[in-house]
């Protein structure tokens, strides 16, 4: 097995078909993040709020094992002006859930801002398996 590409399967000016990246399974291993322990599995809408809640709990860009695509830029919006952060936290947390193909969109935001370094947000987000609804109060790292 090569490990350099061969280019001549692909002359320039010739069709070629790409496949789409295979869509994230729904059934998971359930995690009780009260106790940190993993007991069974999970799927559909229980693993999706675990989903959720796991790129919510994920600063984007700061862990070298995930993608550049996974978490949320909650330190992006943290500490700006309250009409700055009300519209981006918005954005920052529909772009992050929907890198996650089984979720279709948010709807319903609510801020409500505890200090200039907390929130409290609520939102509903509408994925293949339903509307689900979700509240967090979020705080940035200094």
């Amino acid at each position: 097995m090569a490990l350099i590409p061969n280019s001549a399967g692909a002359p320039i000016g010739q069709g070629i078909e790409i496949q789409p990246a295979a869509e994230q399974p729904t059934k998971t291993y359930k995690v009780n993040f009260d106790t940190g322990r993993v007991a069974g599995f999970t799927d559909e809408t229980e693993a999706m709020k675990q989903a959720i809640f796991k790129i919510l709990s994920t600063e984007r860009f700061h862990y070298y094992i995930y993608s550049w695509d996974y978490g949320v830029e909650w330190n992006a919006v943290m500490g700006k002006s309250y009409a700055v952060f009300e519209s981006e936290i918005k954005r920052v947390i529909t772009e992050a859930l929907l890198a996650d193909s089984r979720i279709t969109g948010t709807a319903d935001f609510t801020v409500e801002r505890l200090d200039r370094r907390t929130a409290r947000v609520a939102f509903t987000a509408n994925t293949i398996f339903g509307s689900i609804h979700i509240e967090r109060t979020v705080q940035a790292n200094v």
